[in-house]
């Protein structure tokens, strides 16, 4: 039996959903400020949102839709940190808050002498602005994000790393996402994962999950359980997180 020590949450899509009204706006805002006649409309960030990391998304954009353009690196890294400024502006108006449960899980697990941490694709500047304008940054104990490690989801260095940093085995966490490249990587770090869906989401596959659920649900509003086992809660607590690890 292994002893709950620590959650390990993603962020864009697990945290808030910041895809589609978030960074997908941030980013055709920033195109239209370059000259750019790109826009990427809901149903095709969808599809780009295959490739993790923004800067890895418009080379692929790039090399799929538009390979008529010739983009240097750099032009691209200066267009990611445009949409990054873009996609603070909208957090500092209050226009991305978490999503239902998110908030209470965290709380609820600092009570519990839960440790916590972050590991995700996303800049750490977009990390800190989604935090800084809904709960403190220093609730985690590790931040690990962008370009930190050599490769991005699907594979594991960033889950590595983090159990690196917090010096903990696997079999003691359990990681939260929202995407099969998110499942895939924590899995591959060993971690027992916990799916929250979204709209970009809905559809992949998530056969190893622990649970697949449409968000972490409250009290007064149940979540719906779309794989796996709750042991009849209607929300996901710090009880709950211990059993399931447990089993």
């Amino acid at each position: 039996m292994s002893a709950l020590q620590a959650l390990i949450f993603d962020v864009d899509g697990t945290l808030a959903d910041t895809e589609r009204d978030g960074h997908r706006i941030a980013f055709n805002q920033a195109f239209v400020n370059a000259g750019l006649d790109w826009d990427w409309s809901i149903e095709l960030y969808g599809k780009l949102l295959a490739v993790t990391g923004g800067k890895e998304r418009m080379r692929f954009y790039l090399d799929t839709y538009r390979p008529d353009v010739r983009m240097e690196d750099s032009t691209i890294a200066d267009l990611h940190k445009a949409k990054n400024q873009y996609y603070a502006q909208l957090l500092e108006r209050g226009g991305i808050p978490l999503r239902p449960g998110v908030k209470r899980l965290l709380t609820a697990a600092r009570a519990a002498n839960l440790r916590l941490a972050i590991s995700t694709t996303t800049t750490p500047e977009n990390v800190f602005a989604l935090l800084a304008n809904n709960i403190d940054s220093n609730w985690f104990e590790v931040i690990a994000a962008g370009d930190i490690v050599p490769k991005k989801k699907p594979a594991s260095d960033i889950y590595d790393y983090v159990l690196e940093q917090m010096q903990l085995p696997a079999a003691n966490c359990l990681a939260f996402e929202d995407s099969e490249n998110g499942l895939i990587s924590a899995m591959a770090a060993g971690l027992t994962t916990i799916v929250t869906i979204n709209d970009y989401t809905q559809n992949h596959h998530f056969d190893r999950a622990k649970l697949v659920l449409s968000d972490l649900g409250e009290p007064d509003r149940p979540c719906q359980i779309i794989q796996g086992d709750t042991q009849g809660a209607t929300y996901v607590d710090v009880s709950l997180l211990a059993r399931l690890l447990a089993t």
